[in-house]
């Protein structure tokens, strides 16, 4: 046998075994192929997008895979992808994609040649290959081994005979890697056109195509843009040679003069680079977590998603299409008004708006933000747990409303001792009198709220808190009725939208709809609302949002209005400022008919703000710039008026009473407290033990002296021994008693422009009714003030008696005289024709009430010696 003829037998030889071994190895590794079926129902990982309620998109939520990687992926249809991206694609990665059957012979054959001389094995990739590696071969994925490659071969033809090219190509343009984008990987043309150059993918240019065409087989191309610049025009070539473009495109396509993220470049008119420099290789980066919009918001979203869905739903599968309740006008105005938000240094805020008809939660700012910085994670809006002082005084007087007790209810201004908890007054001062609920509220009088409390039953206030979704803490006392309660701006706010929205308490809802990315609808809020609970009956939630909007516009500054800086011309507010003991914690709750919002300002770890800063001063501006700004543009709205609410007149102020009201009810009896420092039968006037009476300077509270005019001289009863702190100081006696101590906080030049007209002083409780130095303050078209405790002696607005027809008088007033004697100088009832009850021009009047200038909120210690 010659040497040529043993030759060619063991080449022979070598082939068939070759042949054989090949052949074993199709056998083996191909008895355990996945099923390729599973691609129609393969469910990629991709991330969940997040929207407004009026479509916009927020941000978005990515995905985590096995290892622990994030996914920055958004699915998209081939229809929805530039036909430049996939044109450009199947030139680069795969140019006879439309010929081959899944595998490419001309790739496969060279790979054999790489195996058979021992090299790698490489060459021959389809797309339909690298679909299959990106996902039924992705555990084999890590190393190029003949395993992973004659399982591509042999699925490849299975798939490419079951799905057509452009389902294929689909779902290559969803899986394939095209570079880090920060802590989470860009997977997909979405991601990649996003994070490259900032636009959807229907809307890339054929010179972005070609550059992102480019990247795949190396995404490490993008740190240098000169030397991948030349692979872009080899790219255009072939795309002409296979006719995908004319010369004409790639020529306009070379000379487009693109700009990637984070590159600064310059090209000549011909289009050729003349500089390229990476000024910020982080430019490209897309966060796991996106909240470049409304951030605390969503993470509230997020929280709320995988409590309804599951951690692994949200951030194994994801690709969940989330609409929420988030309006950006309001949200915007949210975070303007936290940069403008003047408040101590080392301060912080939380605020939030709410719909309170539905609890939808509308904007949310969670920290005091800086324009151009990132806030801090820490939501003060939500997770902070705050004492909210004297915002927590109306939930307590509309309970006393429920029971019976009108808002022209009277409790002493004197001391009290509850099992040796004494509470003050804020300023350490009392009148000794009888004064309205109103007037207390107005002014923020603990005194009058501890009394009413203690009548009511802490128990039944305790029980009212927690169907508003407020916790009252364990084992306290009567300082709950001051609010020593620790709750939320979101809380808060949630239980004052009762008082908007006829006492009903909705649960604060972020989310309005939730859909998969193929469009199966996992929640909607239309079908799965929380029913509201009725907390209060409308009527007397009526009657305390009528006490609200008398403490923002019974008084204004002229006369110690503690909230009339969040009046906002044209429409309705009404709410209610709050400051904790030592200035911790300083509060405004505020509401008009179509939002509810609550801010909230204090230090982010434990301490106490500068003595002088009060919360009629700081909060009610802020609040007033948030709502104003989500309001702009809508129409002023009323609050509505239910039936069976009339008005009267009370010592100079309009009320609004429920003429049906039901005599008030005692809970069951609390313990008696101890005999108070001042007997009922010793006159105001009368000095006791331990204390004098001074006359005071209703401007600053200080001693009045000859240059005090008289209308602003008042007569308090005060410690002897805390005497010396109501000297006069310099330069501050004519400054108001709230402007005085906070012009470092708030100065006057900061003050809202639009100053409401001076008010008139109160009249001074001391003083008999009539007595010519009370200065008389009065409202157009009410009476003459008088003390709230005391009916006027002339009887105040005496009602005519009614002949019992129950006719409507001729004047054509529309109004009902109730024929029922009232101790308050008598009960106007207004009856529109069509049934509801209002006053003839549906508002309330305002007017002065009571006496004395305000005496701001104050939150007592923790009282354990008294608890429900």
């Amino acid at each position: 046998m010659t040497p040529l003829r043993r030759f060619l037998l063991v080449l022979l030889g070598l082939f068939g075994l070759l042949g054989l071994a090949v052949t074993f190895l199709f056998l083996y590794w191909g008895r355990d192929l996945p099923d390729y079926r599973q691609l129609e129902s393969l469910r990629l990982e991709s991330s969940s997008r997040i929207f407004a309620r009026d479509g916009s998109a927020l941000g978005t939520l990515s995905p985590t895979l096995p290892g622990g990687a994030r996914v920055n992926r958004t699915l998209v249809q081939l229809k929805d992808v530039s036909p430049f991206l996939t044109a450009a694609v199947v030139t680069s990665e795969d140019r006879r994609f439309y010929e081959h059957n899944g595998v490419d012979p001309l790739g496969l054959a060279r790979g054999f040649f790489k195996a058979a001389t021992g090299g790698r094995v490489e060459g021959g990739s389809t797309i339909t290959n690298q679909v299959l590696k990106n996902t039924l071969l992705e555990d084999l994925k890590t190393g190029r081994t003949a395993e992973r490659k004659i399982k591509e071969w042999l699925l490849s033809v299975q798939v490419e005979r079951e799905f057509s090219k452009e389902e294929i190509l689909g779902l290559y343009l969803n899986v394939i890697y095209w570079g880090s984008g920060g802590n989470a990987d860009l997977v997909g043309i979405s991601a990649a056109s996003r994070a490259y150059f900032g636009k959807s993918p229907k809307d890339l240019s054929l010179a972005e195509s070609v550059y992102l065409a480019t990247l795949i087989p190396n995404p490490r191309r993008y740190f240098d843009y000169e030397g991948y610049r030349p692979l872009m025009r080899s790219l255009l070539e072939r795309m002409v040679e296979d006719g995908r473009v004319t010369q004409a495109q790639a020529d306009r396509a070379w000379r487009e003069p693109i700009r990637p993220a984070g590159w600064r470049v310059r090209y000549d008119d011909q289009g050729n680079l003349t500089s390229a420099t990476l000024v910020d290789d982080k430019a490209k980066n897309i966060a796991s977590r996106s909240r470049e919009k409304a951030p605390h918001f969503l993470q509230q979203v997020e929280r709320e998603l995988v409590s309804r869905f599951g951690r692994e739903r949200v951030f194994g599968q994801g690709g969940l299409q989330v609409y929420t309740t988030l309006d950006p006008q309001a949200q915007r105005a949210a975070e303007r008004a936290s940069e403008n938000a003047r408040i101590p240094a080392g301060a912080t805020l939380g605020a939030v708006l709410l719909d309170p008809n539905n609890g939808d939660v509308l904007a949310m700012v969670g920290q005091k933000l800086t324009p151009g910085a990132r806030p801090a994670e820490w939501n003060n809006a939500v997770q902070s747990r705050r004492q909210v002082g004297s915002s927590i005084k109306p939930l307590l007087y509309t309970t006393a409303v429920e029971l019976g007790y009108g808002q022209d209810h009277t409790e002493k201004d004197a001391p009290v001792n509850y099992g040796g908890y004494s509470p003050q007054n804020y300023s350490r001062t009392y009148s000794g009198r009888e004064v309205t609920l109103r007037y207390a509220l107005d002014f923020s009088l603990n005194l009058p709220t501890v009394r009413l409390a203690d009548r009511i039953g802490l128990a039944t206030f305790a029980d009212k808190l927690r169907e508003l979704g407020l916790e009252p803490p364990k084992n306290a006392g009567y300082s709950l009725a001051l609010g020593t309660l620790e709750a939320s701006p979101l809380q808060m706010a949630a239980a004052y939208a009762a008082f908007a929205n006829g006492g009903r308490y909705h649960t604060p809802n972020y989310l309005r709809q939730v859909k998969t990315a193929s469009g199966e609808v996992l929640f909607d809020i239309t079908r799965e609302r929380p029913e509201p609970r009725q907390v209060w009956t409308p009527q007397t939630a009526f009657i305390g949002l009528d006490m609200l909007r008398g403490v923002v516009n019974d008084y204004g500054p002229q006369n110690g209005g503690l909230a009339w800086r969040a009046r906002i011309p044209g429409r309705e507010v009404a709410g209610k400022t709050g400051t904790t003991n030592d200035v911790r914690d300083i509060w405004f709750v505020g509401m008009t008919p179509q939002v509810v919002g609550a801010v909230w300002v204090g230090k982010q770890e434990s301490g106490t703000l500068p003595q002088s800063v009060s919360s009629s001063v700081v909060n009610p501006p802020i609040w007033r710039e948030m709502v104003a700004g989500a309001l702009e543009g809508q129409p002023s709205a009323q609050f509505r008026v239910p039936p069976g609410i009339g008005y009267a007149t009370v010592g100079g102020t309009r009320m609004a009473m429920r003429y049906d009201a039901p005599e008030p009810k005692d809970p069951a009896p609390e313990p008696e407290p101890e005999p108070e420092p001042i007997p009922a039968e010793t006159p105001p006037s009368e000095p006791d033990d331990g204390t004098v009476l001074v006359n005071l300077d209703a401007r600053t509270m200080r001693l009045a002296d000859d240059s005090t005019p008289p209308e602003f001289v008042i007569q308090r009863r005060v410690r002897e021994d805390e005497l010396s702190q109501y000297e006069p100081q310099p330069d501050t006696q004519d400054l108001a008693p709230e402007e005085a101590p906070v012009e470092e906080v708030m100065p006057e030049e900061a003050l809202p422009a639009e100053e409401p007209p001076a008010e008139p002083a109160p009249t001074d409780p001391a003083l008999p009714p009539g007595d010519p130095s009370a200065p008389a303050a009065t409202d157009p078209g009410t009476s003459p003030a008088t003390d709230p405790g005391v009916p006027p002696e002339d009887g105040g607005e005496v009602p005519p008696v009614d002949d019992g027809s129950g006719e409507v008088p001729e004047d054509g007033s529309g109004v009902v005289i109730d024929e029922s004697p009232q101790d308050d100088g008598g009960l106007i009832i207004n009856e529109p024709q069509g049934g509801e009850f209002a006053s003839p021009d549906g508002s309330v009047e305002s007017g002065a009430v009571g006496s004395g200038p305000p005496q701001d909120e104050e939150t007592a210690p923790m009282d354990d010696a008294s608890s429900f």
